[in-house]
């Protein structure tokens, strides 16, 4: 294989050279032969399994098997939690720098393994090889920039000025410090980067932590906790638990000695959680990253071939099972039919299949819950408006083992569910407005505030940036109107029912979320 000499984003990947592509197929066929074994937990020194497994099937093919895993209870949480907490002095006392070699031990790890890692990720989660390959580097990137943040800010110690008293020398001194043990649960549409990052973060910061993916993707968490054990984390400093949400999820989110969460998934269980967190002895901290209803606005001065691309992207990419999809678009009455137009073609020109061939896009939804919530909303959406694109199952041959539907673009009218509420699926709803002033205004009324974009004449983008209800906004963007933050390039975190702490993942605030300030004066 040729030297890798590129830099893998998510901006930087619409022309990959023939190597990533050689690397990567060469990948896929060394990690479809080690798939179907059975895989423990880890709490403390130990391996754990339970009495009983789950098998862990691929959405492109239910007929492949990727694995067995434990259906872990919540007794096995506690165990996790009480070999975290054991673990918790040692690990807190460790000199930061210490922490920092061995979580950048970790990051390069995960680079080293981003083939491997990619190519099981495409096939547990049906992203396509790019979407995969630019998630596995995400996570490394994401625990470098939090190494990165602990060096520039000498470990969040500072010394104060000694106060003025005669007779006496009182030393001042500010420190963040770690909570004590961190619980992590992620969401299946980004197990890398969603769980990789905020452990790191965690671990970075003194924490001791205990991991949770979701079910969907237990091998990519288990394949992520293989690299930070490798990397050399003391046994207990991260533990690592599978099973159900509803079981041993929520007793990591009810545990009285998690000190923090870090949650990402929808709004109904995250507000749950930071419910639980504010209301016991004393409030906790949650870092609850949730949903959204992303909008894109387009006004009849825009770039219209830029709009059409970035909304495909994002509407589409991951099968719009990402937070950040664009879900909504409003467009000035004076661009809506070419608008249309090109999004109806661009929609028809994807290529919907087994995603990790090179010449598939778009793969399939993660399970057949979520093919059912799309085949409601189009059913809802076509008795009620218009379907101009897709909006269908799609069987036909191989992929009728799969989870496959049509992307699909299409209007309503605005009072109709689909437009307030997250779908999760590649599902796309346009609307006209008269004014860029109106369709910020619409964008503005989702109880959501994650991602936004803009597409319009350069005297228009001030009042959008300023107006705009969301963490996270995009300008004039064809590689995507509503996604593709990555570290130290775009911070991500969302607003109102996104986002719980007003911070950003990637961004210079998210470290101190893991940490409490404590001022100590002493005096000689």
């Amino acid at each position: 294989m040729t030297e890798q000499t590129y830099k893998l984003t998510y901006s930087t990947m619409f022309d990959p050279p023939a190597s990533l592509h050689e690397r990567f197929d060469a990948a896929l066929g060394e990690a479809r032969a080690t798939m179907g074994a059975e895989h423990a937990m880890r709490v403390g020194a130990h391996a754990v399994t339970a009495d009983d497994c789950f098998e862990l099937r691929s959405p492109i093919d239910r007929e492949l098997l990727l694995g067995r895993f434990q259906n872990g209870t919540a007794a096995h949480a506690g165990q996790a939690v009480r070999a975290a907490r054991e673990a918790f002095p040692a690990w807190s006392h460790t000199p930061w720098r210490e922490r920092v070699a061995i979580l950048r031990r970790a990051a390069a790890l995960i680079e080293e393994r981003v083939w491997a890692m990619s190519a099981c990720l495409s096939i547990e989660v049906g992203k396509n090889r790019m979407e995969s390959l630019g998630e596995v580097q995400e996570t490394a990137d994401l625990i470098a920039w939090y190494c990165d943040r602990m060096e520039e800010n000498e470990g969040f110690d500072r010394r104060l000025p000694n106060d003025p008293l005669t007779g006496f020398t009182s030393h001042n001194r500010t420190r963040l410090r770690p909570y004590g043990v961190w619980a992590v649960i992620a969401p299946f549409n980004f197990p890398f980067a969603l769980a990789g990052g905020p452990v790191g973060a965690a671990l970075v910061t003194g924490n001791t932590a205990v991991f949770k993916t979701a079910s969907d993707t237990a091998l990519s968490g288990t394949l992520l906790m293989q690299a930070f054990r490798d990397a050399g984390l003391p046994d207990g400093v991260l533990n690592h638990v599978t099973g159900p949400g509803s079981t041993i999820g929520e007793a990591l989110a009810s545990h009285p000695d998690v000190a923090g969460i870090t949650f990402t998934g929808s709004a109904q269980v995250g507000m749950s959680i930071a419910r639980e967190f504010a209301g016991g002895r004393w409030p906790r901290p949650c870092i609850a990253e949730m949903g959204g209803k992303n909008a894109a606005i387009v006004s009849d001065r825009a770039d219209l071939e830029r709009a059409a691309a970035g909304i495909v992207r994002s509407a589409f990419g991951l099968q719009g099972q990402k937070c950040s999809a664009c879900s909504r678009v409003y467009v000035q009455r004076g661009a809506a039919a070419e608008l249309r137009d090109r999004l109806v073609a661009l929609t028809d020109a994807i290529k919907v299949g087994d995603p990790t061939l090179r010449e598939n896009w778009m793969g399939p939804v993660i399970n057949r819950s979520a093919r059912e919530r799309f085949r409601r909303a189009v059913d809802a959406i076509g008795e009620a408006g218009t379907i101009l694109a897709g909006g269908r199952l799609l069987t036909e041959g191989a992929l009728e083992r799969g989870w496959f539907v049509a992307p699909t673009v299409a209007a309503a009218p605005r009072d109709h569910y689909v437009w307030r509420e997250e779908q999760f699926a590649p599902l796309v709803l346009i609307d006209e407005v008269e004014s860029v002033h109106e369709a910020i205004a619409l964008a503005n009324a989702s109880d959501y505030g994650l991602t936004a974009g803009f597409y319009g004449g350069a005297d228009e983008i001030d009042g959008f940036l300023d107006r705009i209800e969301a963490g996270v906004v995009y300008v004039n963007r064809p590689q995507g109107a509503t996604t593709g933050a990555w570290p130290g390039y775009q911070p991500f975190g969302g607003w109102k029912a996104s986002g719980s702490t007003g911070k950003a993942i990637g961004s210079f605030w998210y470290l101190p979320l893991y940490m409490r300030e404590q001022s100590q004066t002493v005096v000689d």
